[in-house]
Parts: structure tokens; C-alpha cells; sequence
């Protein structure tokens, strides 16, 4: 793999993902946006991946789009190539919200724009109760619905909620985040790493085809009626019957040990 513009690593099926500008409040770059976005896509792939975690490096979680690479790019570019450009930043979400394992977020410091989204388009979210989660797009003129935030935000908070995050577009401090369900944990700014490494390597010793199922079930199920989700959560439940790893559950317990799962 060719040098990347973050950290990035495996260790015991939890895969770390450090953005790493911070001088810049890890900003986004157009190159850091199309990286991310590949490495979600082919985290689908790999078997050595149970769980994945995405945190910055020194102060702040993510400050958005870089506006010296990025804003002011664009600014000289026609419509098709902007275009192109949102697409992608889309497509890194939706990568996130697809990948059949789990996602937690090390917010520890300041998430903003971009690095708001990234964050919400996780799992669950561990954040720095020192920290702040900035909506921000109405207040540079743009629309508060970018990457996918006004289908995520208004499913996990709430419409009210999340109509005025999105269009007052001011900071949400980690107790307000706890509050209101957008934060899973607050803790310490110095506990934030371990964590959500801790979130992720439990959810990496966990059922993993479980678990990709009940996060592919999360995503479908909010646009269906009653009668079709019970119907699908039949569906996916008689295949996970069917598992090796629920097999492992009932051999562990005739046997009154703990289950040790493989993720198959």
C-alpha cells in the first residue's frame, strides 16, 4: 500500500485510523478524502478487520475541509468538477455506513463540518468531554444537509434537534451530545484513544457476522414499514441461527465455559 496522509493500523482485528494534520485541526485535504474513502471500501474485504477505529492526532478530532486545499480549490473549478468532489465526500459515509463491522469514533477534540459527519456516520462515539461537535455549513453559506447529515442526525436525535444544529449550525458540547444520544461515552480528553479502542476491541472479540448483520438491518430498516422489517429481521435471524459462531455459543455453554467467536 502507498504511503497514506494518516495513520493508520491493525492490531488484534481493530483497525486504527489516525487523521494526522495537527497543526491543521486534522483538515481534509481533496487526497485525504479519496484515501479515507478507499480504505473503508476495502475494509469490506478484509478478514483481519473486526472493528475500526477513526480519532486525530494532537487537539482536535477533524476541522472540516481544508479551506486552503480544498474551499478555495473549488471556488475556481466549473460545476461538473464540484460536483464530483460532494459525491466523494458522500461516498466516504456511505462507505463508513456499509462496511459490515463496526465503527467507533475517538472525538477528541474539536469535530467539525466534514469531521461532524465522519464522526456521526459512525457506530458509536466516544468524545472528549472538553470537546465540541460544529454543524457548521450555514455558517460559511452552505447547506446543513452535506455528506449524508440531514438523513443520519435527525435518526439519532431527533428532527427538532437536528433541524437546529443544522441550520444554527452552533457547537454541541459533550454533555449536551451525551444528553440527546448523539455521544455514546464522554470521558476525559486523555481517556478518549483508550476508549474507543476499548468499544472497538470488545466489539472485535464479538460475533462479527452478528454484528454486521444488526448494522446492515439499523441502515435498512428505517425506510421500511412494520410488517417488512419483522419479515427481514426473520430472515437475517434464521441465517445467524445457522452461523458457526452461534454454534460456538451453545457448545461454550453446555460446556459452562465463555464463548470464543470467530466471526463466521
Amino acid at each position: 500500500m502507498a504511503q497514506l496522509p494518516f495513520g493508520y493500523e491493525i492490531e488484534d482485528g481493530v483497525a486504527t485510523v489516525t487523521l494526522d494534520r495537527p497543526d491543521r485541526l486534522n483538515a481534509l485535504t481533496f487526497d485525504i478524502y479519496r484515501r479515507l474513502t478507499d480504505i473503508f471500501y476495502r475494509a469490506r474485504f478484509a478478514k483481519e478487520i473486526r472493528a475500526v477505529v477513526i480519532t486525530g492526532a494532537g487537539k482536535g478530532f477533524c476541522g472540516g475541509g481544508d479551506v486552503e486545499d480544498i474551499i478555495g480549490s473549488l471556488l475556481q473549478r466549473g460545476t461538473r468538477d464540484v460536483l464530483e468532489f460532494t459525491r466523494m465526500t458522500g461516498e466516504l459515509v456511505e462507505n463508513i455506513r456499509r462496511l459490515d463491522r463496526p465503527v467507533v469514533a475517538g472525538i477528541n477534540g474539536t469535530a467539525a463540518g466534514a469531521g461532524a459527519v465522519i464522526a456521526l456516520a459512525c457506530d458509536l462515539r466516544v468524545m472528549a468531554d472538553s470537546a465540541k461537535i460544529h454543524f457548521l455549513f450555514p455558517k460559511v453559506g452552505l447547506t446543513g444537509a452535506d455528506m449524508g447529515a440531514a438523513w443520519l442526525l435527525p435518526r439519532i436525535v431527533g428532527l427538532g434537534r437536528a433541524t437546529e444544529w443544522l441550520m444554527l449550525g452552533d457547537g454541541v458540547d459533550a454533555m449536551t451530545a451525551h444528553q440527546t444520544g448523539l455521544v455514546t461515552r464522554v470521558v476525559p480528553g486523555a481517556r478518549v484513544a483508550e476508549e474507543a479502542t476499548s468499544l472497538a476491541r470488545r466489539l472485535a472479540d464479538g460475533p462479527t457476522l452478528a454484528h454486521g448483520m444488526t448494522k446492515r438491518m439499523l441502515n435498512g430498516e428505517l425506510s421500511m414499514d412494520l410488517s417488512a422489517a419483522i419479515e427481514g429481521e426473520a430472515l437475517a435471524q434464521a441465517l445467524l441461527l445457522r452461523a458457526k459462531d452461534h454454534k460456538r455459543f451453545y457448545d461454550a455453554y453446555t460446556e459452562g465455559e465463555q464463548p470464543e467467536f470467530e466471526g463466521d
